[in-house]
């Protein structure tokens, strides 16, 4: 007897499709080759007569009819249904109902019927696509031209900085025609990181791509138009006419238009930066996605010919030059206000300069630098919260010195604490001064030592200060002794040299025992006046 039904899954039988085809088969041979008969053949190998015929008729099996299945219990709720998914068409896109919102409402407003709330997705999501409220779009493949484009984008991973975890905003570059990406990462996705990257990437490459394509980003489009049109930065369009390259904006909300950087970033983020990976500060991080970058020039990507460093040599050459990097920096003009700050986009950062000088402010993606008569004259790790207060101790020395009872309880030396750069040596020091002079001289003399840091360094005058508390040397020229020696370094001995005929002047070295006799000319017990 040939074998042909399956045990299904809910106890009944079932007719395998491939059992099926070489059942026909065997039907065929025998009918042609065996001299059999259909009844014959039917009881030969237990099956019904019909099936024998259809099998002589045809080589494949027909297929089978599926009866349409009626839905009892669905039944009483397609009318509400109904209605909801028309109502839904006029809805935001956003807020429209989900299949299981539509059987929550159905329980709470129709608790006589009982049904399945995966008989009623099923159902949802045929109707929808019937009603074209979903459906898959068609998109069309791309081919690129070596140096014609590459995409850019922001995309959001964490990373273990200094042993605190921290949100990175990773600039990511894309070749369209080689495949080829370049990575860096910024604590902030300010203008200055987006401009410093795209310099990055561009000598990463080895030269310039005719277009790139970018979403509607802040840092290069400030307000959107019909169609393609932008009103862009001024910063970003004189970047690109530094570089000479071409720009080109996705519609808003259709991230497909650049899915080669998308897809780049979540590849890159899934295979590198898992687990979260764990750095000593931001350039470990950055040379490390730099290696990783590096690493995937040796993939090859879909069903292409060649690796994407092979790609990458190819595509350099018909790349445009580079040239002397653009100036990167937002100029400002500020103020110096009566806190001996500078106000810069919103936060406040200090300065030595006198209060009511107006300065120039150079804004750079990590720090901040104050100019004054072409001279760089402080500068500042960049804060990206708001109206927050960026000091620096040393610039408020010179006006301590005046008001010495300030220094106790300032804002600058708060952060200085805070920073890490108060050791405890300047507080010990700070409290022996204090108690040999006074409060207020003593913290005078304290702020004439902080004042020797400025010219020494501040590494060298925490040695002197720990040097001078282990000596007991309470006293601002001691320090400023200590420093000068500890600048100036040990001298090395001289070397031994033969002298010769000199050794004649020798002479013995001078006592000063002749003058004992003299004592003895004196009591010993009285007083000498």
């Amino acid at each position: 007897m040939y074998l042909l039904r399956a045990q299904s899954a809910q106890g009944r039988t079932r007719v395998d499709r491939r059992t099926k085809v070489e059942l026909f088969e065997q039907i065929r041979r025998e009918y042609e080759h065996g001299g059999g008969t259909i009844r014959g053949i039917a009881k030969k190998l237990g099956i019904h007569r019909r099936m024998v015929r259809e099998a002589i008729l045809s080589a494949v099996p027909a297929e089978r009819k599926r009866p349409a299945r009626e839905s009892p219990k669905l039944e009483p709720a397609k009318a509400f249904i109904e209605a909801i998914l028309v109502a839904d068409r006029k809805a935001p896109r956003k807020q429209r109902h989900t299949a299981h919102r539509i059987w929550c409402r159905i329980r709470a407003e129709l608790p006589e019927v009982e049904v399945a709330e995966c008989t009623i997705r099923r159902f949802v999501r045929k109707r929808k696509m019937e009603l074209r409220l979903v459906g898959q779009e068609l998109f069309v493949p791309q081919s690129y031209c070596w140096g014609e484009e590459a995409q850019v984008d922001w995309y959001e991973a964490y990373a273990d900085i200094g042993g605190e975890r921290e949100q990175a905003y990773v600039f990511c570059m894309r070749s369209m025609a080689s495949g080829g990406a370049f990575h860096c990462a910024f604590p902030h996705a300010s203008q200055q990181a987006f401009l410093e990257a795209h310099e990055r990437a561009f000598a990463h490459f080895g030269g310039v791509f005719k277009k790139l394509r970018y979403d509607n980003l802040k840092s290069a489009v400030k307000k959107i138009f019909r169609g393609h049109q932008r009103e862009e930065t001024t910063r970003f369009i004189a970047f690109r006419s530094h570089w000479d390259f071409e720009s080109e904006f996705c519609t808003p909300a259709e991230g497909h238009e650049k899915g080669g950087v998308e897809g780049e970033g979540g590849y890159f983020r899934r295979n590198h930066m898992v687990p979260v990976p764990s750095v000593a500060n931001w350039e470990e991080l950055d040379a490390m996605l730099l290696r990783f970058s590096r690493e995937d020039e040796q993939r090859i990507i879909g069903e292409r010919a060649q690796t994407v460093g092979a790609g990458m040599l190819l595509e350099r050459e018909h790349l445009r030059p580079l040239k002397e990097g653009f100036d990167l920096a937002a100029i400002h003009y500020p103020k110096v206000n009566a806190s001996g700050c500078v106000k810069v986009l919103t936060n406040f950062y200090s300065t030595p300069l006198p209060v009511g000088l107006e300065v120039q402010v150079k804004v750079r993606a990590a720090y901040v630098e104050i100019w004054h008569q072409g001279k760089c004259v402080a500068q500042h790790e960049r804060c990206f919260q708001r109206q927050q207060k960026v000091l620096n101790l040393e610039h408020y020395l010179e006006a301590l010195t005046k008001k010495p009872g300030a220094l106790a309880g300032s804002t600058p030396l708060e952060q200085w604490r805070a920073q890490g750069r108060w050791p405890a040596s300047f507080d010990r020091f700070w409290e022996a001064l204090k108690q040999r002079r006074g409060k207020q001289s003593g913290t005078r003399a304290m702020i004439d030592v902080l004042l020797l840091g400025r010219q020494y360094g501040y590494a060298l005058l925490k040695e002197a200060l720990e040097k001078a508390l282990d000596l007991s040397c309470f006293d601002v020229e001691a320090v400023r002794l200590l420093l000068t020696a500890r600048r100036s370094g040990e001298r090395e001995p001289g070397e031994a040299v033969e002298i010769g005929a000199l050794r004649a002047y020798d002479r013995p070295q001078p006592t000063t025992r002749n003058y004992d006799q003299l004592l003895e000319n004196y009591p010993t017990n009285g007083v000498i006046q």
